[in-house]
């Protein structure tokens, strides 16, 4: 699937991993619902996505407590680019 494609996308797909719901609750403007999809979960990728998503909230001190448990650097690039190498990763 590209990201044009899954932008199209009116809902989540049902076989979707969480990680993957809340990037695309998260694309479609619902920060709220694709935090609370992964809040909850310990495996990297989970922790990974939480990252970003507070530091596009803008608590950084919490995005990079997640970063650490996702075990990986603290993004250095704009949310957009991030979001998108997420999606590579993850889809």
């Amino acid at each position: 699937m590209t990201i044009e494609e899954f932008q199209l996308l009116d809902s989540p797909v049902h076989h979707w991993s969480a990680v993957q719901k809340s990037l695309w609750y998260d694309k479609k403007g619902d920060w709220k619902t694709a935090h609370d999809l992964i809040d909850q979960l310990d495996d990297l990728e989970a922790a990974h996505v939480h990252a970003y998503l507070h530091r596009k909230e803008g608590d950084l001190w919490n995005a990079r407590y997640w970063y650490n448990r996702a075990h990986q650097p603290v993004y250095a690039g704009d949310l957009d680019a991030e979001w998108k190498e997420l999606f590579r990763l993850y889809f």
